[in-house]
């Protein structure tokens, strides 16, 4: 059974090893195991699973995960967390601890080397100052992941699953449905925290598309053009687009290819959909190929995998702040 999940095993954890909470890794633990047990049906742990757990602390979760999973790997930032770790988990052998920052681990080879190569479930409580780019890691790694549940800012949730039309859709919203299927599976209150957060968190399922629900020519240039799309929200499509650095896409080109596929050119990114999108990029992603030469055709048909990957623009981060 569990030990953790709990105001008082959770403070008794804490005075023990007199931990200080560190603001700048966002440090929120969960102390409701109500929720705690929500997050693990939710992520459907059974014990044939390999779960990645991305920011343990004191190994709350850990615990629960581990009653249930096959193996945990969890990896924690955090040098001060580790020897709680290492005393909380004690009584689960199936658990192992990496001290990294996630944004820097290899998490195709984790997978290779902890799992054999298959699929990782992740489950985490993320911090709100750097989902999206953990998020984007998640997806951009093309390591073998089926499902990622994870606690976020009720806010930044809702915005992972929106649709066209809304204040709230943008970058984000794109970019988790284009790899994913988003549901939010429950709601966490302020006060299940220790320290509590000023404002509600949710527990987001998101599950990996075996291919896109879209296809698009290049998919380096797609999220580029969604990043330009909405770094600019009050301004045109054309005028966004137009302005972005490093899109080479004129106000004309923009224009012109609006036209082409029905869409008034005094649209602003927030009304396209998914699927618009794609069809946009495409056609802008062919006149670009098309002004440049032989030689710089050969080169990007040439480059290696990887490079291209790490060309996707991640979605932008404002989105959780």
């Amino acid at each position: 059974m569990p030990k953790l999940g709990t105001p008082t095993g959770t403070l008794e954890v804490l005075r023990k090893y007199d931990f200080h909470f560190q603001k700048k890794y966002g440090q929120n633990f969960l102390i409701d195991p109500n929720k705690l047990e929500a997050i693990v049906d939710a992520a459907g742990v059974e014990k044939t699973d390999c779960v990645l757990e991305i920011g343990p602390g004191i190994g709350t979760l850990t615990q629960y995960l581990a009653e249930r999973a096959g193996s945990v790997i969890a990896v924690e930032i955090d040098q001060a967390l580790i020897p709680i770790l290492s005393d909380t988990l004690s009584d689960y052998p199936n658990v192992t601890v990496i001290n990294e920052d996630i944004l820097k681990v290899d998490i195709a080879r984790l997978s290779r080397e902890k799992n054999g190569g298959k699929p990782f479930k992740v489950v985490a409580n993320l911090p709100y100052y750097i989902t999206t780019p953990i998020v984007m890691k998640l997806f951009e790694s093309h390591a073998p992941i089926d499902l990622i549940t994870i606690m976020v800012q009720t806010e930044v949730a809702e915005r992972m699953q929106e649709g066209p039309g809304s204040k709230e859709y943008g970058a984000l919203s794109l970019a988790v449905q284009y790899y994913s299927r988003p549901e939010i599976v429950a709601y966490v209150p302020a006060d299940c925290f220790i320290p509590a957060p000023k404002v509600g968190s949710s527990v987001i399922r998101l599950t990996r598309y075996e291919e896109p629900p879209v296809k698009a020519e290049d998919e380096a240039f797609l999220f580029r053009l969604i990043r330009a799309s909405f770094n600019q929200r009050r301004k045109t499509l054309i005028n966004g687009l137009g302005n972005a650095e490093g899109l080479a896409v004129t106000k004309a080109e923009a224009a012109e290819a609006l036209r082409t596929l029905g869409i008034p050119e005094n649209v602003r990114g927030e009304a396209l959909s998914l699927e618009q999108f794609a069809r946009l990029s495409d056609l802008l992603c062919r006149r670009e190929t098309e002004k440049k030469t032989p030689a710089e055709r050969e080169t990007k048909e040439t480059a290696p995998a990887d490079r291209q990957t790490k060309e996707k623009a991640p979605a932008d981060r404002r989105e959780d702040e």
